[in-house]
């Protein structure tokens, strides 16, 4: 039996340690689906399709791994995909409550789908995407955090006018 999970996410921007998970889940998973979820209520710093284009580069060593974007309920698209597993990070204590809660929700709305919790690499255990858009928002350098290309498109729209520095 094919095994496919769900890693779902905003990726606002990817980090390298979305990408260590993504990395070490192709090993447990015939296939990963990166889902950039379209949340209309939290207003992302870079567009949807550019978050697409630069999961696709990212990812593109990796045949197993494909990248695709949903709205609405993780376990309905989870269920459209054919997908038995939703997979999450956890970088911290912090990050544990609210990632138990949405798999226990999780759970109840899709009881026939696992959630499987990974740890990044402790290189990546503090880094978020708030965080590196804080750094570039502040003049930072947020090389070796984020795929070069993130810290390219992330200066720019910071210098852009409009942005604050």
């Amino acid at each position: 039996m094919k095994v496919t999970a769900v890693y779902p996410g905003t990726f606002d921007p990817v980090t390298n340690g979305h990408l260590d998970i993504i990395g070490r889940g192709v090993r447990l998973f015939d296939e990963i689906i990166v889902a950039i979820l379209k949340n209309a209520d939290k207003e992302a710093l870079l567009p949807l399709g550019e978050r697409m284009e630069i999961l696709k580069t990212a990812v593109a060593g990796l045949p197993n791994v494909r990248v695709e974007s949903f709205d609405g309920l993780l376990v309905d698209y989870v269920r459209t995909c054919g997908a038995q597993a939703i997979v999450r990070g956890l970088r911290a204590l912090s990050d544990f409550e609210y990632e138990f809660q949405m798999a226990l929700m999780n759970r109840r709305l899709g009881p026939d789908i696992e959630t499987v919790f990974m740890m990044p690499s402790e290189a990546y255990s503090y880094v978020s995407s708030r965080l590196v858009k804080e750094v570039v928002r502040l003049g930072g350098d947020a090389a070796g955090l984020v795929p070069p290309e993130v810290v390219t498109r992330l200066r720019a729209r910071y210098a852009a006018p409009g942005k604050r520095r």
